[in-house]
């Protein structure tokens, strides 16, 4: 991948990606701050000042002629708070191009927040929170983030909130939060795809260039230390049980990275991976299983979520913690390794097909690691894996006391669920 880096004088980051045979150019700004950045009393207000930028600029004076400006050039578009990051975005026919910068900038520097469009967005978003609240699917990572991170920890809360907080934010904490959090240093804008440039430069030095410098936010490490298994329930009437089961793991840049990708790979990367045959194909326990890694600069996770019969979840945990096992004591097979590490290669290859997935890598990969890591860094690191890393790195997390069991369903008997939590 080429790319051009640009550092401007208050310290914000431009990364531009021309993409030869492109027809479509994609704008990303993203700032490195989320729901980790706040407080207890904070929390949600990260995603509810996204919201607030789509209200209206005085360019663009409501949501409607920001939407309709848009809309009117076909373009794909949207934004999306994360728990480190905040990203707004817009994809075009390159030949729209410099409508989607003029728009994602106006918003990023101009929002207005008129007061009228906050009170009435506090009911948009808790119908937010509901609509999540009927999809356990979508809501058992807050229920394993709680569990492993804690309560009193950021990384613990969920992304939008409690209703109370929503409820509660007036606009000088939309314009506090926006000060402290919005500044150069923690901003990266990157525009990929069928594009010039020179012209894309200046266009962004006019804009950004004259945000103020400001001192960078700062999260608060996490630094838990766990030494017994856990099980958290959210009871609740459903007609399928949601879990995850996962342990604390490496943060971003860890010397053991790739590995973890690869071992997550072959547990439940893909139909033919370990759990999907173990859960799905051969016992029918679950429709959809899988494993992931999550990661921040200074913690993450590897974790398997699934979605099982009630009377069928003790059974379903217990054939995962056989494959945990498993994989901790048994020597990948070359075949097995060798097919994991080109499932990697190969989605992630069609992934950074297009214009806005190879935007939207590279601004993440500057907000997480300061630096901007290609396609070609990744398939290095992950040809390197071998079988003896795989199983030392499996018997490094897949431990015990490292267990963390989250379940959503009709379930209230934590006691039987841990004790089934033994590798």
């Amino acid at each position: 991948m080429k790319y051009s880096l640009h550092t401007l004088q208050n310290g914000l980051r431009v990364a531009l990606i021309p993409m030869v045979g492109s027809k479509t150019a994609t704008v990303v700004v993203m700032a490195g701050t989320g729901s980790r950045y706040e407080t207890k009393a904070e929390n949600g207000l990260a995603h509810f000042l996204e919201h607030m930028f789509f209200k209206g600029t005085a360019k663009r004076p409501s949501a409607r002629s920001i939407s309709e400006e848009l809309d009117g050039i076909g373009s794909v578009y949207n934004a999306f708070t994360a728990k480190d990051r905040t990203a707004y975005y817009a994809k075009v026919s390159s030949r729209y191009l410099d409508t989607a910068l003029d728009v994602i900038s106006d918003i990023f520097l101009n929002s207005t927040l008129p007061g009228k469009e906050i009170a009435k967005e506090r009911g948009a978003i808790i119908q937010e929170i509901d609509m999540y609240e009927d999809m356990p699917m979508r809501t058992i990572d807050n229920v394993f983030d709680e569990l492993i991170f804690g309560t009193e920890h950021p990384l613990g809360r969920t992304i939008l909130g409690p209703k109370e907080n929503i409820r509660a934010f007036l606009r000088k904490d939309f314009i506090n939060y926006f000060t402290h959090h919005y500044i150069p240093e923690n901003t990266v804008v990157c525009v990929s795809g069928d594009i010039q440039e020179k012209k894309i430069l200046s266009a962004i030095k006019r804009s950004f260039g004259r945000l103020k410098k400001f001192p960078a936010p700062q999260f608060v490490p996490f630094r838990g230390a766990q030494i017994a298994p856990r099980v958290a329930i959210k009871e609740k009437k459903t007609d399928q049980t949601q879990l995850m089961l996962g342990v604390p793991s490496y943060p971003y840049a860890h010397k053991d990275e790739y590995i973890l990708e690869v071992l997550s790979t072959i547990l439940g990367g893909g139909m033919s991976s370990r759990l999907f045959l173990e859960v799905r194909e051969k016992r029918g326990l679950a429709y959809s299983v899988h494993a992931m890694v999550e990661k921040y600069p200074d913690t993450g996770y590897l974790a398997v979520q699934a979605g099982v019969e009630h009377g069928k979840l003790q059974k379903a945990i217990s054939t995962i913690l056989v494959e945990f096992r498993k994989i901790k004591s048994v020597k990948v097979s070359k075949a097995e390794l060798a097919k994991a590490k080109a499932h990697i290669k190969g989605t992630l290859t069609l992934a950074l097909e297009t214009s806005d997935a190879v935007a939207a890598h590279t601004a993440t990969s500057l907000i997480s690691l300061g630096r901007i890591r290609t396609l070609e860094e990744i398939i290095k690191g992950i040809d390197k894996v071998k079988a003896a890393d795989i199983m030392r790195v499996a018997k490094d997390l897949l431990r015990t006391e490292g267990l963390n069991l989250a379940i959503i369903g009709p379930h209230l008997n934590k006691e039987q669920f841990l004790a089934l939590l033994r590798i």
